[in-house]
């Protein structure tokens, strides 16, 4: 499990994701790895992050965490109760291919039972789709609001 003092890694995880994906060049995968670093710190301090990361010979090579919120009772989860939605999903280059993802994914579902997370929700790249379907998570209906678009 990730600590406040992992922050720095994890900010690290979450911009080079965003660069490979091919979302964010190398100049702009810098200012959100600065811009990231203290609110990640905070979250993990307070539990609202959860992370997990993955060591091999003294340095990081995969991690990945949970946005912790919490969902109003509706229909399914009637009891209401905590979500997680999984993020910065991530492996070095060097180390992919070896099931570091699943193992994080793996350790991050096991958590979520000894929590009783009722929901979780994670947005998938497209590398990373097959993992996630086989894991169990299935595309659902959601829309993202990108601003005002109506026409007058």
């Amino acid at each position: 499990m990730a600590s406040p003092e992992d922050a720095a890694i994890i900010a690290h995880h979450r911009a080079a994701m965003f660069r490979d994906m091919g979302s964010i060049n190398e100049q702009e995968a810098a200012k959100l790895e600065a811009e990231v670093l203290p609110h990640l710190r905070q979250m993990l301090a307070d539990w609202r992050y959860a992370g997990w990361l993955i060591d091999h010979s003294g340095k990081v090579i995969a991690g990945g965490g949970v946005l912790i919120r919490q969902e109003l009772p509706r229909p399914g989860i009637l009891e209401g109760g905590a979500a997680a939605h999984v993020v910065n999903v991530y492996t070095e280059p060097p180390h992919r291919r070896r099931g570091l993802a699943r193992e994080l994914m793996q350790a991050i579902l096991g958590w979520r039972e000894q929590q009783t997370i009722v929901v979780v929700t994670l947005a998938a790249s497209d590398e990373g789709r097959p993992l996630y379907e086989r894991l169990g998570f299935v595309q659902m209906n959601q829309m993202v609001w990108q601003g005002n678009k109506e026409r007058q």
